[in-house]
């Protein structure tokens, strides 16, 4: 039977029995109402078992009927450690100024966040919580309720339609959701649409502006593709020229591919390490040593302390360390060209962006050679080739 909380607060004594009939000795505690857990033999065949220090007292009697004799050979619980506490004072001494010290810590603000503001400023939102009594350095317990703060900000935040605010632990964090109608400032200039790339134009949408190419004309990098000056002389001005252009680009790209595929692999192996978290420091208490794994990654798990809904800066941290391995992989050359076409679109989607098509892709060269697949491809790829070029007015225009 596993030691319980309760046993823990009443002490637990470990006996070894000698002499007499142990067998015996362990019927009349049971009848009694002595509990005995943990009943074992040793190799010299003596009995060991662990009970209560309340009914280690009760058990003196059985032992004369029995002709038994005990040992005690270990002691645990709150009674013993209490009494060791007793001939350290000093250390029981620190040990109450350090948990005080870390729940008067625990107890204050140490972290103001503010999120969604756009219009408004950080500055602004932090002025109208510092009112309100929210800010670094404050004691949790003088705070009124979140409830109430949350209203309170919104009436001294008129720009913003809601404001919540959230207290995890010692961090405060408001969010802000500003008010839609809200007139946004002005944030663009007049502008053409222009080609970013040369390309062969596949669809032209034009919101603001006038579109000057049509669809399935070639296009040079630099060339306008939404005007911003819209009208007849002389009559004209400037808009915003706003709309999407898509096009037909080329992309070049240099594939070498290793027919031997190394890869990292988990062989299952792994170890843990245990680390004492005290705020931003942390001290190993056990894992010492280097690992035994010739190679291997180490994966950290962090544990903290929470009570009531606060998370304290004490826990611990468990490390995993994972012993790993290379596994090598022979390809032919045809599966070395697949993987060498798949690394080369990714890179196109990475740089690109998921809104492009792949239209084709050309093979131009492709050769083996020093244990390598060197290929030349040539992918043609639909996407979006506009870029913004501000309109520069003369003065007396």
């Amino acid at each position: 039977m596993r030691d319980s909380w309760l046993h823990t607060l009443q002490g637990i004594v470990t006996i070894k029995v000698r002499g007499g009939s142990p067998s015996a000795l362990v019927n009349e505690a049971g009848a009694a109402g002595v509990r005995l857990w943990s009943i074992r033999y040793t190799e010299d065949g003596e009995m060991e078992c662990e009970l209560t220090v309340s009914d280690f007292f009760r058990l003196r009697p059985h032992l004369k009927r029995t002709s038994c004799r005990v040992h005690v050979t270990n002691r645990r619980g709150l009674p013993f450690w209490l009494r060791k506490l007793e001939r350290r004072k000093f250390f029981a001494a620190g040990l109450f100024v350090f948990l005080a010290g870390l729940y008067l810590l625990s107890c204050m603000i140490w972290n103001v966040e503010v999120k969604g503001n756009v219009a408004l400023t950080e500055e602004q939102v932090l002025q109208a919580a510092e009112e309100e009594g929210i800010r670094m350095y404050q004691w949790s317990f003088r705070m009124l309720d979140v409830d109430v703060l949350s209203r309170r900000l919104a009436q001294r935040l008129p720009e913003a339609a809601w404001v919540g605010v959230d207290k995890q632990g010692t961090k405060i964090t408001i969010e802000v959701v500003e008010n839609r109608n809200a007139t946004p400032p002005s944030l663009y200039t007049p502008r053409h649409l222009v080609a970013a790339e040369d390309a062969v134009v596949t669809r032209i949408i034009a919101e603001a502006g006038r579109p000057v190419v049509r669809k399935d004309v070639r296009v040079k990098k630099g060339d306008i593709l939404i005007s911003g000056t819209i009208g007849a002389e002389p009559n004209t001005r400037t808009v915003v020229a706003k709309g999407e252009v898509r096009g037909i680009v080329w992309h070049n790209y240099n594939v070498e591919v290793p027919l031997v595929n190394r890869s990292k692999v988990y062989t299952g192996a792994s170890e843990s390490r245990w680390r004492l978290l005290l705020g931003n420091r942390s001290l190993k208490i056990s894992g010492f040593g280097k690992p035994e794994f010739e190679q291997y990654e180490v994966v950290e798990q962090r544990q903290q302390l929470s009570w009531r809904g606060l998370k304290l800066p004490v826990g611990r941290i468990k490390e995993t360390v994972r012993e790993s391995a290379v596994l090598q992989r022979e390809l032919t050359p045809e599966e070395a060209k697949t993987t060498g076409l798949l690394q080369a679109k990714a890179d196109l989607w990475t740089k690109l962006g998921p809104n492009i098509v792949i239209r084709a892709e050309n093979l131009l060269h492709e050769k083996t050679e020093n244990g390598k697949v060197y290929m030349k491809v040539l992918f043609e790829v639909e996407q979006s080739i506009t870029t913004e070029m501000p309109l520069v007015q003369m003065q007396g225009e």
